[in-house]
């Protein structure tokens, strides 16, 4: 008989997109007790949890509450229910997760038509406004922030045109969530997904999404309740519209069952919920507006520190994602070879990116628990370190002092 090793993981300062480092807190949560999916103290438990979510996504809308998997089932979720076969839909592409959405989109049989930014930049709203009017789509399905890349797509003034012009507007909101603003009525965003693996701070596993009512209309004109808990002919089809064609994904029975009625569709995950409810009232204990500050500085030390180091910042600056910065790998140096250092001496992980990106760019995260004090100064310095050991030519300890700098102009303890 094999006698395997203990499951130890190496202690890790997580510096990537997502996942990031989970706060000792949500992973105490995860560790509690099971209790049944309809024991009244689960149900508040549920109950509770889509309370917080409005008040994360800035919403009134009713149907607010996770879908059980990673945030790509959440994305499925919510395009699966809104597009029908044949729907019209536009997608704006500035960098690899459009290109996601227009893979789902095809799957559910979209006629799809795309607009594209080279990666690296954002659209100006008028040009998705233009499309719109141009393309005259059912849905528009749209990226507000793109991790490849680390830029923030303006949304407020596309969300304005899609509802003067009655089209639904559904985006991800996975990088986002919990860091950076997420307006959705303010915005007039039809659906919303975020994702618990970034800026919550929550092991990855759950997608929380947000619709309003205008979605919920596509969504229910599209019911069918399944088979094995109709309770008479009545129940056999809902509406005449095309059934929606996962079942586990199926958004007209995952809200009966996040709704009172509790119409059993899967059993819920118990565990990962613990996580998200402590992630979420951690997150509103510390308030949105404080968070989304602290985001903002520990960005700011981040970059000024990898300024003075002399290196080069992808992308336009006008549209950066506050919770990722893109380094361009200077010219001579192994990529790959900088991420392999950093973390099997230091401990410390980066990313890298993709398709065009691949091999040209560092991406460094600043999410949740991960975006700290700390873990910059810690990540400036092996970063400078494991520079100079590959042989750039770079100030020497200027890093982490520049960033120093930053945390005493903002009255940050040293």
């Amino acid at each position: 008989m094999n006698a395997y090793p203990e499951l130890s993981p190496s202690p890790r300062t997580i510096m990537t997109p997502g996942p990031v480092e989970v706060d000792p807190r949500v992973l105490r949560a995860m560790s509690y007790p099971i209790l049944g999916q309809f024991d009244p103290e689960f149900t508040t438990l549920m109950n509770n949890t889509m309370a917080m979510l409005r008040e994360l996504f800035q919403t009134g809308n009713q149907w607010a509450y996770p879908v059980d998997g990673t945030s790509r089932s959440g994305i499925e979720a919510v395009l699966t229910g809104l597009i029908e076969p044949g729907d019209r839909v536009l997608v704006p592409i500035y960098g690899r997760f459009g290109h996601l959405l227009v893979e789902i989109a095809e799957r559910c049989g979209a006629e799809v038509s795309i607009i594209e930014r080279p990666w690296g930049e954002v659209f100006d709203p008028q040009e998705v406004i233009d499309a719109i009017h141009r393309e005259k789509p059912k849905l528009v399905a749209m990226v507000h922030g793109e991790t490849s890349t680390g830029r923030l797509q303006p949304l407020a003034d596309i969300g304005r045109a899609c509802r003067e012009a009655d089209v639904l507007l559904a985006v991800d909101a996975v990088a986002t969530i919990g860091g950076v603003p997420v307006e959705s009525d303010a915005w007039f965003l039809d659906a919303v997904i975020g994702g618990t693996q970034k800026c919550l701070s929550v092991p990855s596993g759950m997608s929380p999404i947000t619709y309003n009512e205008r979605a919920e209309r596509k969504i229910l004109a599209r019911k069918r309740v399944e088979r094995g808990l109709r309770s008479g002919d009545a129940d056999e089809i809902g509406t005449t519209g095309f059934r929606i064609q996962s079942n586990y994904l199926d958004l007209s029975q995952l809200q009966d069952y996040w709704s009172p009625a509790r119409l059993n569709h899967h059993t819920e995950m118990t565990s990962m919920l613990y996580g998200l409810h402590e992630g979420l009232r951690i997150l509103l204990a510390e308030g949105l507006a404080a968070r989304f500050a602290r985001h903002r500085l520990h960005e700011e030390a981040l970059v000024v520190g990898l300024k003075a180091m002399e290196l080069v910042l992808y992308g336009d600056p006008s549209c950066k994602l506050p919770v990722v910065t893109c380094v361009a790998i200077p010219d001579g140096i192994d990529g790959e070879s900088v991420r392999s250092m950093l973390l099997h001496r230091f401990g410390i992980e980066i990313a890298s990116s993709f398709g065009p990106l691949k091999g040209r760019i560092w991406r460094i995260g600043t999410m949740g628990y991960s975006c700290s004090r700390k873990n910059v100064l810690h990540t400036l310095g092996a970063f400078e370190a494991v520079l100079a050991r590959h042989g750039l030519k770079l100030p020497a300890g200027e890093a982490v002092q520049a960033a120093l700098d930053v945390y005493d102009r903002h009255g940050v303890p040293v």
